[in-house]
């Protein structure tokens, strides 16, 4: 990895905010919390009050552009609140606080203004201009410089954020930004408008509680503990690679985006072709993001279905405990799957309720549900219900949606305390299946 020469090294921040610094456009929106900015403010402070020979503020990351500019990659957010504190402190030549922002962005920056600016107006001035020039004077980053974006993008995957390490879709957006070599900066824009426009939370339990334990349990393997070390299952196909397995997935998926854009739908009767499924590896780069999203919008939509299904009695969705989320998450897991491979207009009532009793009979015979209780039941491994049945594996091997009235599922030795607490589904489960 090509650094350039004398540019790793540790600056002040008065050296760091004298380099042409640009936030660049594919950057997420400044969003830091009121709480982060106001722990920034702490820290610093003590550190002035204590009079600490120096204050380490982390690394920054840069790539240089052709023009001499340097592009931050990593320690935007950081840095925008620095600039914004000195600008409180009477610094008001702030090059980072002059970059075209988004609303979203300029909401941030007038609510922190207004935060560090009631901090730093308890102070008097003597003690605003040293604990202004302790910041530009004492307070270090480490700065590291690249000529490359892919180089820089590689060096933000392993930073940390106050010692809190990225989160692995975090390191999944970087890892496949980087990879979208010939996509011009609009198209990453666009991508990084798209991916930050979701909710965080939500992307990482999607990755979490349905992609990762989905693309582990059709191959009889565990789904649980999904983090940053198991972040390989979405890197997909590296562009550059020109094996046989590669080649033909890459001209596959080329196919269907042409396909879908030129509207030749007459050749396969179809208005458009579903471009993903979770059997098959994804391609690097772009199409993971356009990947994430497809499944996000499944998911919302399967979770609409199962609520228009079963609004007769909301009991029947119990949602009481952790455990009752874990079934539920079952359920969403064995509909989504079944969707991806036949489409959602395959969940009709006898799918539906197949996959209800499937799922729901397992929260009959357990007291306990864990995490560890569904991951081994979806897997074909419950000694106490269906076992040997693994669902997602026989999903992935089923050529039509009709093959699943072969597998006849067992009824459940149901607990006489759960029979009574969950008595809705039981009843829902008795009625669909003919249960004395």
């Amino acid at each position: 990895m090509a650094l350039l020469t004398n540019e790793l090294e540790i600056l002040p921040l008065r050296d760091l905010f004298n380099i042409p610094l640009r936030i660049p456009s594919y950057q997420r929106p400044y969003k830091w919390s009121a709480r982060s900015t106001n722990l920034l403010f702490i820290d610093t402070y003590e550190a002035f009050q204590n009079d600490l020979d120096e204050y380490r503020l982390g690394s920054v990351i840069l790539q240089k552009d052709q023009n001499d500019t340097y592009n931050i990659v990593d320690g935007q957010q950081r840095l925008t609140t620095l600039s914004i504190l000195l600008y409180c402190l009477g610094d008001t030549d702030q090059s980072l606080l002059q970059e075209e922002y988004s609303e979203l962005s300029t909401n941030a920056i007038l609510t922190n203004h207004s935060i560090l600016s009631r901090k730093t107006n308890e102070l008097n001035s003597d003690e605003q201009v040293r604990f202004k020039n302790y910041l530009l004077e004492k307070c270090t980053t480490v700065q590291i410089v690249t000529d490359k974006e892919q180089e820089a993008f590689q060096f933000f995957d392993s930073q940390n954020s106050r010692g809190k390490a990225l989160a692995p879709h975090d390191l999944l957006k970087s890892y496949h930004l980087r990879e979208m070599t010939t996509e011009d900066e609009s198209q990453k824009v666009n991508v990084i408008s798209r991916w930050e426009a979701v909710n965080q939370e939500d992307l990482s339990n999607l990755f979490k509680n349905y992609l990762y334990p989905l693309t582990q349990w059709y191959k009889g393997k565990h789904g649980l503990g999904y983090s940053s070390s198991k972040i390989d299952a979405f890197k997909g196909i590296d562009t550059t690679h020109v094996y046989n397995y590669a080649l033909y997935h890459k001209a596959s998926n080329l196919f269907i985006e042409q396909f879908n854009k030129n509207g030749h739908h007459e050749l396969l009767a179809s208005n458009s072709l579903n471009q993903f499924q979770l059997t098959q590896p994804l391609v690097a780069g772009k199409r993971f993001f356009d990947y994430i999203l497809h499944y996000g919008q499944l998911l919302e939509q399967i979770q609409k279905l199962i609520k228009q299904s079963y609004a007769e009695d909301e009991n029947q969705i119990p949602r009481k405990g952790t455990g009752d989320t874990y079934i539920m998450q079952l359920f969403e897991c064995s509909l989504l799957f079944f969707a991806d491979r036949f489409g959602i207009e395959s969940l009709n009532k006898s799918v539906l309720d197949y996959f209800y009793t499937w799922s729901y009979s397992l929260r009959l015979v357990m007291n306990a549900v864990y995490q560890e209780t569904t991951n081994k039941y979806a897997i074909g491994k419950h000694e106490r219900l269906n076992e040997g049945l693994d669902i997602f594996t026989i999903i992935s091997e089923m050529n039509t949606p009709t093959e699943l009235d072969l597998y006849v599922l067992e009824q459940p030795a149901v607990d006489l305390n759960n029979k009574k607490k969950y008595q809705a589904v039981y009843n829902k489960l008795s009625s669909l299946n003919g249960w004395c």
